[in-house]
């Protein structure tokens, strides 16, 4: 069934059996995973937590059930954490909810479904799932956001340096905690003992504004233009990628959210023009042309690849200097939408 975020929050804080698992989709991943970690903090830090993966329900769907039925080596409790779920669990989940019993609880981590989708569709029609879907937060909602995000780090925002940091993050509540991190580190200010960041600091610290030539790579590959992109990467040399990765996140969290309203039976170019002043109006004819090339699956796999670069990078891969180049010229050869 479809629940709102007061109903998924009570449901993660106080697990119920009649609850066999709960799905949380849509296309702000970041906010799916804060949710899901109200679990594990509901199970206590002595559960055990087993993590599968949608390709390994879609080879094994019985392992669900087993899993969930399954007791703890010490008797303790157990939750599973079901990450990179796509409709390839659809009959795991099928099985789950027609077992006799289950037991441990289940978490099930989905990028942006389709309306048609058959798991979306499943969880929707059955009282033994909840569904929520997750957006990124715009306008006063990330504003807030980012205020209570850096309340919690200890870390005094001014309204004017909340409003500039949702902006400048997109919303996106991995970049928020992360950049508040930065904040509380540099003023040692904790919940206990807060500091306030201002102007002078907060533009030696914050994540710089998008470059001009990041915008250029990420319209070359969402546009499906491999050619036009290549000339780009020759012309503009080695770029940093973290920034571009963030830029790329950004504009796919932008398409995700526009899609879902397309799905539902918007045109293409209503879609777009319901994006107001948060689209700069020079922009709307190209999202309109990349928003036409990508569907809901493909701009959920390409923000789920876009987040596993960004970690590799700051983990230190080794091609770091190439892994955001990469990406892109991967999401610029993939084929377009089928109509």
């Amino acid at each position: 069934m479809k629940a709102n975020r007061a109903q998924v929050t009570r449901a993660l804080d106080q697990p119920d059996d009649a609850v066999r698992l709960i799905l949380l989709h849509g296309p702000d991943s970041a906010g799916s995973r804060e949710l899901a970690a109200r679990l594990g903090a509901a199970m206590g830090a002595d559960a055990e937590r087993i993590d599968l993966t949608g390709a390994t329900l879609s080879s094994d769907p019985a392992r669900l059930i087993d899993e969930a039925a399954a007791i703890g080596l010490f008797g303790g409790a157990r939750y599973i954490w079901v990450d990179g779920a796509g409709d390839e669990i659809t009959a795991a989940v099928q099985a789950l909810i027609e077992a006799s019993s289950a037991g441990n609880p289940v978490v099930a981590i989905a990028g942006a479904l389709r309306p048609a989708s058959p798991l979306l569709k499943l969880a929707l029609d059955s009282d033994q799932i909840l569904a929520f879907a997750s957006y990124a937060p715009d306008g006063a909602d990330a504003e807030r956001l980012a205020s209570s995000i850096a309340r919690e780090a200890g870390v005094r925002l001014r309204p004017e340096l909340a409003r500039r940091l949702a902006a400048q993050t997109g919303g996106d509540r991995a970049l928020l905690r992360q950049e508040v991190t930065k904040f509380a580190l540099f003023l040692d200010a904790s919940p206990d003992r807060p500091g306030e960041l201002d102007v002078r600091d907060y533009d030696l610290l914050a994540v710089e504004g998008e470059d001009p030539g990041h915008a250029t790579l990420v319209d070359a590959a969402l546009g499906g233009a491999p050619l036009a992109l290549d000339e780009a990467l020759t012309h503009s040399g080695p770029a940093e990628p973290i920034p571009l990765l963030r830029a790329l996140a950004r504009r796919l969290l932008q398409l995700a959210e526009l899609r879902t309203k397309v799905e539902a039976g918007a045109s293409v170019e209503t879609a777009v023009a319901s994006a107001g002043r948060s689209l700069f109006w020079k922009d709307r004819d190209i999202v309109a042309r990349q928003l036409a090339r990508l569907d809901a699956a493909t701009l959920a796999r390409a923000i789920e690849r876009t987040a596993i670069a960004e970690r590799q990078v700051k983990f230190g891969h080794p091609n770091a200097a190439l892994i955001a180049d990469a990406l892109l010229v991967d999401i610029a050869r993939a084929p377009a939408r089928r109509h």
